[in-house]
């Protein structure tokens, strides 16, 4: 097995002194068309990241399992030099990109996913804020297994990702310049992503990378202030509910569903469609309208 560092828990010390100063930095400089930091909202988050220390424990049992056995059965085999965790890392990020996307426009993966949208606020705290059902994205990057990827290579890199993905969640960063605007995923790019307009909705869904959602169509850049949170939002801060909340809607919307066919389209339709739709809609009111040339399906009900 390779001897790969446990990036998330070096960082912990980073992730706490940054947000302490995010903190300081509103106190001193208040920003007031900024909620900057609320005590219930961070709380919430807060207790969400740490839950998700303990559940994610749970679910990497399976899935470690599940990637050991491919990886034992394929032929092929990455070896572990410096630049092919460079190369892993950058194919990591890209099927990250579709893991990402696939969370926004299949609601039963959305249920998961929502946890990480569903604060009214921005900042890095928000970036702790981990849903407890984190068993929905291996498939994802079941090809890299495949390919012959160590699962603990892959686990670096997944970390690299989180880790990366950490300090893009601020108001205090304004834009970077334009060359790393265009390849990087930024704390502006990253806002969009986080917004409930219409307008920025299913958007900017790259890890380390912006260059995949310019590439697939699925890119927004910042043009007017977000407005954070759900089209829909929830107003509870008990961490309970907050990670389970879309499920339970979920469970309700199949209950109530006349046929078995509306039932399974609750399940992998998007977040916004309802039987009373046109056949194959998946779109809300309020979703986005694709740029020119884009495919991607506007699944924005409850972001």
């Amino acid at each position: 097995m390779p001897d790969l560092p446990n990036v998330v828990l070096w960082s912990v010390p980073a992730f706490v002194l940054l947000t302490v100063v995010e903190m300081v930095s509103y106190r001193i400089h208040p920003d007031e068309d900024s909620a900057g930091y609320a005590g219930k909202d961070t709380a919430a988050s807060l207790s969400m990241g740490t839950g998700s220390l303990f559940t994610d424990a749970l679910w990497k049992i399976p899935i470690v399992a599940l990637y050991s056995a491919v990886y034992a059965l394929t032929p092929l085999r990455v070896p572990v030099h410096w630049w092919t965790l460079l190369l892993v890392l950058l194919a990591q990020d890209f099927f990250y990109y579709w893991s990402h996307r696939g969370h926004h426009v299949i609601r039963i993966l959305w249920a998961c996913h929502v946890v990480h949208h569903s604060s009214r606020n921005f900042n890095l705290s928000t970036a702790l804020r981990q849903p407890w059902t984190s068993l929905t994205s291996w498939p994802f990057y079941l090809p890299l297994i495949v390919l012959g990827v160590h699962p603990a290579v892959l686990a670096f890199c997944t970390s690299v990702n989180l880790v990366y993905q950490f300090w893009i969640h601020t108001e205090r960063v304004d834009r970077l310049p334009r060359p790393a605007e265009f390849v990087l995923n930024t704390p502006s790019h990253h806002r969009v992503h986080h917004a409930s307009q219409g307008g920025y909705l299913d958007r900017n869904f790259g890890g380390i990378l912006i260059v995949w959602d310019r590439l697939f169509g699925s890119f927004a850049p910042e043009t007017e202030r977000p407005v954070y949170g759900l089209t829909k939002n929830i107003s509870t801060y008990n961490p309970l509910r907050v990670a389970t909340h879309e499920y339970a809607a979920i469970a309700r919307d199949v209950a109530a569903a006349r046929t078995w066919r509306d039932r399974a389209r609750h399940l992998v339709l998007g977040p916004g469609w309802r039987p009373e739709a046109a056949p194959g809609a998946a779109a809300h009111p309020d979703a986005a309208v694709p740029p020119e040339g884009a495919t991607l399906p506007a699944a924005a009900e409850l972001r």
